[in-house]
């Protein structure tokens, strides 16, 4: 099998220059000279077949390697040369279908006449047998980003993580300079906690406004709204730390959170272009990872920045955020590969319609999004969501767990100053080392779903043939829902001067490794139970854990304090945690009852697939959904 094209070739920058030197560098296979074109490309390829008089069989045998001419052409066939196109997955279908049209203009059709004209025409929606449908140049075509080298496979997934990282760390990295953001703005703790809330916010709200839904445009692609929503979260972290007023600091946090949205909306989606369903919930949880690893990154970075520059400390807390995201954004431009299969596909077809003369070449894509109306798109990117989350009873559970966890995660950014500065006397910088504990328990989470994956989940997956029943991804959410509220008690009661400040820290490995169970679970179950509608859950679950979580922090302090008035004062933050314990185990019930009773809630939705129906493996995501659009518009 040969290689696909260097990744700074299929970059955003390689893209722009290729388009601009109008194919000379960067060239692309389909524009290299002496390229051979696949003979069903070919202009008048269905009009040739019609005047065949052997039809289908001949072009049958020409298909499996026979030694037959090639069909008669014509003055209007392009002087391309013509490649045999058994590379092609599907070619004797091709052939059938355009048999049919061509037997159809033969005998007039039901109108009694038809020319080559009417046989002339680009594929119709949803028609896979088509001879003018681009596709891929068989199972094994380099193009494919199911097909690339693990190498290219493993630095893309980097390339992600680390967008993911550098975008998830704003969130949280300016929290250990709130209390320095008051004083120079003469506001109180909640107002300034404010600028966290609303950028948490803003992540819920992009994926509902589209952003998301850009990189299911075939035409648009994955990289480019990645590198284009980045560039503006770069320029925002200027403007955010010269800022001179707290309205404008709010604006700015909101409107960051809002263009730093799509890598946490699209992720996984990335994922999913690369990796078969067999290996997808590990990827995706390295992915969820690195979602991990920018807000526990980001007070520590931001401690030791704010604790270096003193008043004006909460403004070095910005240029880091600026310093890594500026340069994961030049990385991006330069190296970001394109996985966008129908991206990829009708990039090809237009350079195939330029290089054949046949202006009826579609990919599946191109007929799709041509095909998609208005209210589609609303209904896609703005009601369904709705609707899914809030009558779908099993989307409803699980954004409200998850969305609990995401809030409690939120919340450590009030709790974790309470205990460590205020009980132990860590500074802003030591304090930042305290949120490790949160990483290292979700680095030991991943390690446990590793092993539990490839013992347990891939010999089933095997066993039953892919059709396996979602509910068995929730084992690893069933054993995270325990795993939170024994963070929370064990927390909130060994945070005292009196015992060592590694304890509360243990403890909280506790909640990194339940929070990676619950995610990954969670979404994996939603993945897999709404295959056609996936892009419109995952976006709803966005929303909804973006409200709980960024509602939390405002009221973290006063829950702490107001709880702890009647308390022993030595425990600061133990009746707040015993709180959110307390709705941790009212929660673990919902794993456990979507294990046993999902797939009768499964059966009663209209919206979910079962492992046996044929839409279940008709393929995930946004262009799956597109396809039951018009049932429901």
């Amino acid at each position: 099998m040969s290689k696909p094209s260097p990744v700074w070739e299929d970059s955003v920058f390689g893209i722009v220059v290729n388009k601009l030197s109008k194919g000379k560098v960067f060239v692309r296979p389909e524009e290299a000279p002496g390229y051979q074109v696949p003979e069903r490309y070919q202009a008048g390829y269905k009009t040739r077949l019609a005047q065949q008089g052997s039809g289908l069989r001949s072009h049958q045998q020409q298909q499996n390697g026979s030694t037959l001419e090639p069909p008669a052409r014509t003055d209007s066939d392009t002087s391309t040369p013509l490649r045999s196109p058994s590379s092609s997955p599907s070619h004797s279908s091709h052939g059938s279908h355009a048999l049919e049209h061509s037997e159809k203009a033969a005998t007039g059709g039901a109108g009694g006449g038809s020319s080559s004209k009417d046989i002339e025409s680009p594929p119709e929606k949803g028609d896979e047998n088509d001879p003018y449908l681009v596709t891929w140049n068989g199972p094994d075509d380099p193009e494919n980003p199911q097909n690339w080298p693990t190498t290219r496979k493993a630095f893309t997934v980097a390339l992600i993580c680390l967008l993911t990282t550098s975008v998830y760390m704003g969130s949280a990295i300016y929290t250990p300079g709130v209390m320095g953001l008051a004083q120079w703005f003469g506001v109180g703790t909640v107002t300034a906690t404010l600028g966290l809330t609303l950028f948490v916010v803003g992540y819920g709200i992009g994926p509902m406004i589209g952003l998301s839904a850009m990189s299911e445009i075939p035409s648009i692609g994955r990289a480019p709204p990645y590198v284009a929503t980045l560039a503006i979260f770069v320029i925002l972290q200027i403007p955010t730390a010269l800022v001179s007023n707290i309205a404008g600091f709010m604006i700015l946090r909101f409107l960051a959170g809002i263009f730093g949205s799509p890598p946490l909306a699209t992720g996984g989606a990335s994922m999913g272009d690369m990796f078969p369903v067999r290996r997808l919930p590990v990827m995706l949880g390295v992915w969820g990872m690195a979602a991990v690893a920018g807000p526990v990154l980001g007070p520590l970075i931001g401690g030791f920045a704010s604790q270096a520059y003193g008043a004006e400390g909460w403004r070095w807390t910005i240029w880091p955020l600026l310093m890594l995201s500026g340069f994961t954004l030049v990385v991006l431009i330069f190296l970001m590969p394109e996985s966008s299969a129908s991206n990829i596909l009708a990039k090809r077809a237009k350079r195939l319609r330029k290089v054949t003369g046949n202006p009826h070449l579609r990919s599946e894509g191109e007929l799709e999004e041509a095909a998609m109306t208005g209210r589609e798109i609303v209904m896609m990117t703005l009601v369904r969501p709705f609707t899914l989350t809030f009558f779908e009873p099993i989307v409803l559970s699980i954004c409200l767990h998850i969305g609990l966890v995401y809030g409690i995660l939120y919340l450590w950014f009030e709790a974790f100053p309470i205990v460590f500065i205020e009980t132990y006397g860590f500074n802003y910088g030591e304090m930042g080392i305290a949120f490790l504990g949160i990483a290292v328990g979700s680095l030991l989470g991943f390690g446990a779903f590793f092993i539990w994956d490839h013992l347990y989940y891939q010999p089933l997956y095997d066993r039953l043939e892919g059709k396996v029943p979602p509910e068995q991804r929730l084992w690893p959410g069933i054993v995270g829902a325990f795993c939170i509220p024994i963070c929370m008690f064990g927390f909130g009661w060994t945070s005292t001067a009196s015992i060592h400040w590694i304890v509360p820290i243990i403890f909280s490995l506790f909640f990194g490794a339940g929070t990676f169970g619950l995610f990954n679970a969670g979404l994996g179950y939603l993945g897999e139970a709404y295959p056609l509608y996936i892009a419109s859950v995952f976006a709803g679950n966005d929303f909804a854990r973006a409200m709980i979580g960024g509602a939390l922090p405002l009221v973290a302090r006063a829950m702490f304090n107001n709880l702890q008035a009647n308390g022993p004062e030595a425990f600061p933050v133990a009746w707040g945690s015993t709180l959110m314990g307390c709705i941790s185990v009212a929660m673990i019930p919902i794993p456990i009852m979507l294990y046993v009773y999902g797939p009768k809630l499964r059966a009663w939705s209209k919206h979910c697939a079962s492992p046996d129906d044929a839409k279940y493996h008709g393929g995930s995501g946004r262009s799956s959904e597109k396809k039951e659009l018009k049932q429901e518009a």
